[in-house]
């Protein structure tokens, strides 16, 4: 641990131990006793998260009444308590996730247009080339100087049947939404195991990690001597903060023992070691491991990709049980439509729980949500006749007082590109750029 002569803590003090550093959430003593406001702007970055759902949303189901005042529609009900921080879109058009001239059917290939807008150049081989995504722009501004860039996280196992990949498409296109180059896709990580290894476990080898998970103890443990030095550092209510915080990575190393335990029951379907069954348990411990990432500054930008497409997954916890692919093709019945509409709300609950555990977490002069951008969305509208306009996109969070919620952004069918949203997002990161992807313009309002 560094620190320096009039007692402020260096913004990236670590504890340190056998096979472990772990990052400290913002505190009082990292700020100076004059100018602590302006000093915590600079400390607190916007992050940013984008997440990537396929199969559309049910039609009739999620655009607004109106632009102000309006009803939240049924599948962003969820999102009640952040909706002072959300802005809905509707209208915008995925042009980059639509077939070439002359191609049929190969639309269900492309998530990795998602955060690019570019088409995927039509290949099985290895001259794969689609463009780099909005994310590693961002982490190539403000995430170099942390221990983690950005992090790719997924909850379905590409091994997992989850999709056939076909057309002539390599499946790199289906499995990976954050690509660093145009012919460079970043894996994303499923097991939040080696998602907890990757932020916490910097210093020791393979062998000190598996003995420490195989004998159950903390990676906290390791690092008792560090932290009692520090907290004889700092006052009270860091103190508090960092118990609060070093709790919060020990309840998490708890799930993770159990859903390791449960992976070696027989599953109702295949997926990697240390995984939870459940896509409820999995996808809150990926995101509550991302808000750690977030609060310990290890990382400032993430990807998540919750499904892949044709994927015949089905949750439970929905209270319908459609498959998610099945479901997406309801043949204009409005029944089946309904029946879709409460999966895709099930799916917009969790993002909700991510949103609002960033609200709880302080960070600086506000929250970590305050101080973040979340970006979810789908490249189809709707799925049943795979129409890639008017498409379900969403934006939660303050981006450090950038972005203005509750509202709706209501654009023209087909004449607004997703690059336009995405060329606009990097303008809120002071990231300037003449165009991104397919874009025409920036979103003048957004």
């Amino acid at each position: 641990m560094a620190f320096i002569s009039n007692k402020t803590l260096p913004r990236r003090t670590f504890l340190r131990g056998v096979g472990a550093t772990v990052a400290l959430p913002l505190l009082e003593a990292m700020l100076p006793a004059v100018g602590s406001v302006a000093r915590a702007a600079t400390l607190s970055p916007t992050r940013f998260t984008g997440i990537f759902i396929p199969h559309g949303a049910a039609p009739g189901y999620w655009v607004p009444n109106g632009e102000r005042n309006f009803e939240l529609p049924f599948i962003y009900k969820p999102l009640e308590k952040v909706r002072d921080q959300l802005v809905i879109t509707s209208g915008l058009w995925s042009q980059s996730s639509e077939n070439p001239p002359g191609v049929t059917g190969a639309d269900h290939f492309v998530a990795a247009a998602y955060l690019c807008a570019v088409k995927p150049k039509k290949t099985t081989g290895a001259d794969i080339e689609c463009g780099a995504t909005l994310d590693q722009v961002i982490a190539q501004d403000i995430g170099q100087d942390t221990l983690t860039p950005s992090l790719q996280l997924a909850v379905e196992d590409p091994g997992a049947n989850a999709s056939n990949c076909g057309e002539g498409y390599s499946c790199v296109y289906t499995h990976s939404i954050s690509w660093a180059a145009p012919t460079r896709p970043l894996p994303m990580q499923v097991n939040p195991q080696v998602v907890f290894e990757e932020l916490f476990g910097d210093g020791g080898t393979p062998a000190e990690r598996l003995s420490r998970r195989t004998q159950q103890r903390s990676i906290l443990d390791s690092v008792l001597g560090s932290l009692d030095t520090l907290e004889g550092k700092v006052g009270a209510s860091d103190r508090v903060r960092i118990d609060q915080y070093l709790e919060d990575v020990r309840e998490i190393e708890r799930r993770l023992q159990i859903a390791t335990k449960k992976s070696n029951e027989v599953p109702a379907m295949a997926m990697p070691y240390g995984v939870p069954e459940s896509f409820g348990e999995h996808i809150r411990l990926q995101f509550d491991l991302l808000a750690l990432a977030f609060q310990g500054d290890i990382s400032r930008v993430a990807t998540l990709l919750y499904a892949r497409d044709l994927t015949g997954r089905v949750y439970p916890d929905s209270g319908t049980e459609i498959s998610f692919h099945g479901g997406s093709h309801h043949a204009e019945d409005p029944g089946r439509i309904a029946q879709y509409a409460k999966l895709n709300q099930y799916h917009v609950k969790t993002v909700a729980y991510l949103a609002e555990k960033l609200r709880s977490i302080p960070d600086g002069d506000g929250t970590l949500l305050d101080h973040s951008l979340i970006l979810f969305g789908s490249n189809m509208g709707d799925s049943n006749q795979h129409l890639h306009y008017d498409v379900p996109h969403i934006l939660i969070g303050g981006a450090s007082g950038r972005l203005k919620g509750n509202r709706h952004l209501a654009f023209p069918s087909r004449t607004v590109p997703t690059g336009n949203l995405l060329l606009s997002i990097a303008d809120l990161y002071d990231i300037h750029l003449e165009s991104f992807g397919d874009s025409t313009g920036r979103i003048a309002n957004l």
